[in-house]
């Protein structure tokens, strides 16, 4: 098991990746971020809370059973990939962020890789 500091850290190796973050899907707060700088993650991730928040009320009124896996948001030229955290104690109500540069990311390689790290990360 690895803690939040090693899980965001491990998510900055994953290739293109420029930020991190792990979020508290209820609040918007942050409990953990890393990146280069170029951005706030925490205001980002504030934001996408938002996104998160506005697909499960939707797949809610829909009657899905299916549970939110994680999300893509594709800009001219980063993905931000959300991954809903899905063990564990917090199930559901955090997320793991990621930003990459598209033009050095390998989208289906960083949706595994943070699969693994979901799997280690001890919340």
């Amino acid at each position: 098991m690895v803690d939040i500091d090693t899980a965001l850290e491990r998510a900055m190796g994953i290739d293109g990746a420029i930020g991190a973050a792990l979020v508290d899907g209820s609040s918007g707060f942050t409990l953990g971020v890393a990146g280069d700088g170029q951005r706030d993650m925490t205001i980002a991730a504030a934001g996408n809370t938002d996104v998160v928040r506005a697909e499960l009320r939707t797949l809610e009124m829909l009657g899905s059973d299916d549970a939110l896996e994680d999300m893509l948001i594709t800009l001219d030229s980063e993905y931000h990939l959300l991954r809903l955290l899905r063990s564990g104690r917090t199930s559901g109500s955090l997320f793991l962020y990621l930003v990459l540069v598209k033009s050095r990311a390998n989208l289906g390689l960083a949706r595994v890789q943070l699969r693994r790290i979901e799997a280690e990360l001890d919340v």
